[in-house]
């Protein structure tokens, strides 16, 4: 797998447990919930600007923020006991099929 794939899943990875953390802050009242949340949110950003020098800002972001969206609403569904129904469910299921498109039809993706 090409450098520029693994930094972005690595970023994406990153931002997933920041924002995880955000939710287990409380509002930034919890300290070391907090300190994660911070620490996870650089380094999600610099491994993005390392997908950055071979991607377009474009891709790169909706690969980042659609995968991120997923994730993130699995650990609200198996950390944090939040609900998903049917609709939300659908909705996710458009969001990785538009993400695949992207990667596998586009010419704007490099492989």
């Amino acid at each position: 797998m090409p450098v520029h794939y693994i930094a972005l899943l690595a970023a994406i990875i990153a931002e997933t447990i920041g924002t995880s953390a955000l939710q287990a802050s409380q509002q930034f009242t919890r300290l070391w919930p907090s300190v994660l949340v911070v620490v996870s949110y650089a380094v999600a950003f610099y491994l993005l600007s390392i997908a950055l020098r071979t991607m377009p800002v474009g891709v790169v972001y909706a690969i980042w923020s659609g995968l991120g969206i997923v994730l993130i609403a699995l650990a609200g569904f198996l950390v944090f006991g939040q609900k998903l129904d049917l609709a939300a469910i659908i909705g996710l299921g458009l969001i990785i099929a538009g993400v695949v498109v992207l990667h596998v039809f586009s010419k704007t993706t490099p492989h």
